[in-house]
């Protein structure tokens, strides 16, 4: 729920309209903020203490890399946009927020998956 909170507050952000006030934009920013935290905490906890207690360093290890490389692809998909769409409309940082609203709802699905019943191999 937490990161389909936060593709909401990503999109609804891509709807922000020119000279938007700030209130209005605090809102949508809070919105992400409050999926991201529903998401974040409960996901690292599931990492780490999921690990056998003799693996939770490499557990951590793994978890700060995946933060790691998911920012930098976030960068690299933020550049792209601007080389694409290049000028001051806007229209980069519109597409980038859409973009990364399907991102994260992307990644709510792949977290939903965890809770799907799995088939037992062995009755």
């Amino acid at each position: 729920m937490g990161m389909a909170l936060f593709a909401a507050g990503l999109w609804a952000l891509a709807l922000l309209p020119v000279g938007a006030a700030a209130w209005d934009m605090a809102w949508r920013m809070a919105l992400c903020g409050a999926g991201f935290a529903m998401f974040q905490s409960p996901n690292n906890h599931t990492i780490v203490t999921s690990a056998p207690v003799h693996r939770s360093g490499a557990a951590s290890g793994m978890l700060g890399t995946a933060r790691h490389i998911g920012q930098g692809l976030g960068a690299i998909c933020l550049a792209g946009a601007f080389v694409l769409w290049p000028g001051t409309e806007g229209v980069a940082e519109q597409r980038a927020l859409w973009l990364a609203g399907g991102f994260a709802l992307l990644a709510a699905c792949f977290s939903g998956l965890r809770h799907t019943p799995v088939a037992r191999l062995y009755p």
